[in-house]
């Protein structure tokens, strides 16, 4: 991903582990949520909104949630009225001291190695496209690598937590899994897919008419060539400019919605080994052809009985621990001081 998008998908971490006190058991999710350290937290001390068996919980990273919340309630058409926005700054702390408990008590109960802080972090940086880029990325956000490895170990620990002492010990029936797919069908479609070929020559919105006849004469001749009978594949490694021409064009199987309109619009009008004529797109000059087609199905139950089972189990998990970390709640130190409403 660019730099942008890069940052985007940081700033969509920060609802891991949050005021819904979801659990969070996937990989991916647990370690992409290590930015939610933020750079006050990581480089000075701000003023706090609650203490929780001694560890602070910052005004600034209050104000974070509370705003990102907000968001997304007002994404929904719905303005907050003023007693609204008074419980969820009450519901927002709360969840935060419940997530900080959370935290403390895993360290306690489960021990996290060097071997999986390492593997995790190797993880994290795959979601860059280069070092340098996971690098900025830190420096952006002022998280220095001591800080960030912490809080890789933190969020792996209530990872192993949730698993070993929740999530494994839950009992799951065969009939809560079918029940489960049943009230889930439609997430189960694979709509049609169809696999293409394709042949590009690349043209530039700024080129005068000249540089662009000459490409379009480029895409003409293959496309005589193919009239000729020659090989699509041979003729795509040849003289596409796409880096699908190592493949012989190939760009696999796709979804409608997937690619350009245009080029999608052409593809899914072919039967399996017919050839479209010239067309263009802004990325240039096509000659598309379908090799495949696959209609829409529905995953079969027993492809997914193990996965739904393993989901089920996680909830349940999720659900005991929220129960546990409700009675240690009623045991902690905890002190609560909520800035005034803006």
């Amino acid at each position: 991903m660019g730099r942008k998008r890069a940052y985007m998908a940081i700033g969509r971490t920060i609802k891991g582990l949050a005021v819904h006190f979801c659990i969070l058991t996937s990989v991916f999710c647990i370690l992409t949520s290590v930015f939610c350290i933020s750079p006050a937290q990581a480089q000075k001390k701000p003023g706090v909104v609650a203490v929780v068996n001694g560890a602070e919980i910052s005004v600034d990273d209050f104000n974070r949630e509370l705003n990102r919340i907000q968001r997304i309630v007002l994404n929904t058409g719905k303005p907050l009225t003023c007693s609204q926005v008074t419980r969820l700054r009450t519901e927002v702390v709360e969840g935060m001291v419940r997530r900080e408990l959370l935290i403390q008590e895993s360290l306690t109960k489960v021990k996290v190695t060097e071997a999986e802080i390492n593997e995790a972090l190797k993880k994290l940086k795959e979601q860059y496209p280069s070092e340098t880029d996971f690098t900025n990325a830190l420096t952006e956000m002022r998280i220095s690598p001591a800080a960030l490895r912490k809080q890789v170990e933190r969020t792996l620990a209530v990872q192993k937590m949730i698993e070993t002492q929740f999530a494994s010990k839950a009992s799951v029936t065969d009939k809560e899994i079918w029940a489960y797919y049943d009230r889930n069908r439609d997430s189960f479609r694979q709509p049609e897919q169809v696999r293409a070929s394709h042949i590009l020559i690349k043209t530039d919105p700024q080129w005068d008419a000249k540089k662009k006849a000459e490409a379009r004469k480029k895409i003409d001749d293959v496309m005589a060539k193919l009239k000729q009978k020659q090989d699509f594949e041979s003729l795509a490694r040849a003289y596409s400019e796409d880096p699908s021409a190592s493949k012989g064009g190939d760009i696999g199987y796709v979804r409608q919605g997937q690619l350009l309109k245009p080029f999608e619009e052409a593809l899914f009008a072919l039967k399996p080994g017919e050839v479209s004529e010239v067309m263009e797109t802004r990325l240039g000059y096509h000659i598309i052809k379908a090799t495949d087609r696959k209609p829409e199905t529905t995953v079969p139950f027993e492809n997914l009985k193990d996965r739904i089972r393993t989901l089920l189990k996680q909830e349940k998990g999720q659900q005991e621990a929220n129960a546990y970390i409700a009675t240690v709640r009623g045991k902690a130190k905890v002190e609560i001081s909520l800035p005034p409403e803006e």
